[in-house]
């Protein structure tokens, strides 16, 4: 039955993510009914191959809609139909984004990376911003796949240091650079569906969320360099040690590194197409990005001559890694149903008018105060950070706010930045937990409250003097 399940799931939303994008370009009001079926199908065929607590929350979510939508008194099967499309651009990209690592994967890139940048990474606080800094970067490619990839790559680095303080240096690093990436990374499905939920303009949202992720990973090595000194240990002498080795390694000898130059160019050509295809055809970024991607990936493997390299990835990902997304895109599939419930029942407008009560309350209060807090409580039911953009920012887009959307968002991404680094129950936490051995708990709460406080009022600074200058 399990299998039955697979399949027809990758066959119901590799239909759905293909059908999203022609009806996209040529509407067509059959084909639109079409997708909506599909839509059902691939949530029903997902909850199918899922077992335990891992139907909770699409099911919770699922029966809160058909209630709210049954008590609203429009027609179910009509609604449904259009909640089954609210998904449709994220879900199309989720499909697609992976894609990206079969290039990551091609050439040592990061070896090289971390070889060549051997000046600037030759103390510990140095070397802590470089890893938080390159795990955002490789975020652009991985998402969260980031985290495990990093982690392998700088425990392979750092093999013979396993000591407590070198797990919290290397998890810390590794687990904010990737909470971070959800700030400004627009590869990152839950910072790009914010910033078109909310209306946003994409490059203001991207240097407000870079600068709050640049001051993020300097806080974050102030903090890391404390914990060092309270260990007793001296981590820049062992990097340097360990850096000398890694020279040697290398398959590019002199200044001139061509690995690390065609990174770089891989890096541009992807996000600098993306900016360009948007801002001359005007088409939304939800969908842009997955069609270069589609495009980007194949040229480079034609470039390389490896095609068979591609057709090869490309068979791993429909029988292996598209099933594995069935948890991700049922939940999406179920918050969708939920945000157009709670939209046409206006509960979000409650939810906003209880926060604005409060705010009048307290009087220096206002809803950017609060908004983080909501999207950590969240986070501590286990919603990840797409999920909880999704539904936040769904309660938000009919909200009429006072403030710029590129704040509105700064405000929401931050509060993912905190659930990502805290909770025990998401899944940055979990996979870093498999890896080094550390329980949830204190891979994610314990090594990172304090920091996770700094960050907020570091945002929070930066906000409010944004309103009153």
């Amino acid at each position: 039955m399990k299998d039955i399940a697979a399949k027809g799931f990758i066959v119901s939303v590799s239909l759905y993510a293909i059908l999203h994008f022609f009806t996209y370009f040529y509407y067509n009001s059959v084909l639109i009914e079409v997708l909506s079926v599909l839509g059902l199908l691939t949530l029903v065929f997902g909850l199918l191959q899922l077992r335990g607590s891992k139907l909770q929350l699409p099911i919770f979510l699922s029966s809160i809609a058909v209630t709210i939508l049954v008590m609203s008194g429009d027609p179910l099967i009509g609604s449904l139909a259009d909640g089954f499309l609210q998904m449709r651009s994220l879900i199309s990209l989720l499909l697609v984004v992976p894609m990206i690592s079969w290039v990551l994967s091609e050439e040592p890139y990061i070896d090289e990376i971390m070889s060549f940048g051997h000046k600037f990474l030759n103390e510990s606080r140095k070397f802590y911003v470089g890893l938080t800094g390159m795990t955002q970067i490789i975020s652009h490619f991985l998402l969260f796949g980031a985290v495990p990839m990093m982690y392998s790559f700088i425990d392979s680095f750092l093999k013979e240091h396993k000591s407590a303080a070198w797990e919290q240096f290397k998890g810390t690093a590794i687990l904010r650079g990737f909470a971070l990436s959800t700030l400004w990374v627009i590869s990152i499905p839950s910072f790009i569906f914010a910033v078109e939920a909310l209306g946003a303009t994409l490059w203001k949202s991207v240097i407000y969320g870079f600068t709050a992720a640049v001051g993020g990973s300097l806080l974050a090595a102030f903090f890391a360099y404390r914990e060092e000194r309270r260990s007793g240990e001296d981590f820049s002498a062992v990097l340097r040690t360990e850096i000398a080795l890694a020279m040697k390694k290398s398959r590019n000898i002199g200044k001139w590194n061509r690995d690390v130059a065609e990174f770089a160019l891989l890096f541009i050509s992807l996000f600098g197409t993306i900016f360009i295809i948007h801002e001359v055809w005007g088409i939304d970024f939800l969908v842009t990005i997955p069609l270069v991607i589609l495009v980007w990936t194949f040229v480079y493997f034609l470039l390389k001559k490896r095609t068979e390299n591609y057709l090869a990835n490309g068979r791993k990902y429909i029988s292996g890694s598209i099933p594995k997304q069935a948890q991700q895109v049922s939940i999406l599939m179920s918050a969708g149903l939920m945000i157009y419930a709670l939209n046409k029942s206006e509960t979000g407008n409650y939810v906003i008018g209880a926060m604005n009560e409060l705010t009048e309350v307290v009087p220096f209060l206002n809803i950017l105060f609060l908004l983080p807090f909501l999207l950590i409580f969240l986070g501590f039911i286990g919603l990840g950070p797409l999920p909880v953009i999704v539904l936040v920012t769904g309660i938000l887009e009919g909200a009429n706010l006072p403030y710029s959307p590129e704040l509105v968002v700064l405000a929401v991404t931050s509060g993912s930045v905190i659930s990502i680094m805290l909770s025990p129950f998401l899944m940055p936490v979990i996979i870093l937990s498999s890896m080094n051995g550390l329980k949830g708990i204190r891979n994610g709460f314990r090594f990172n409250w304090k920091y996770a406080i700094a960050f907020y009022l570091m945002t929070q600074v930066f906000i409010q003097a944004s309103l009153l200058f």
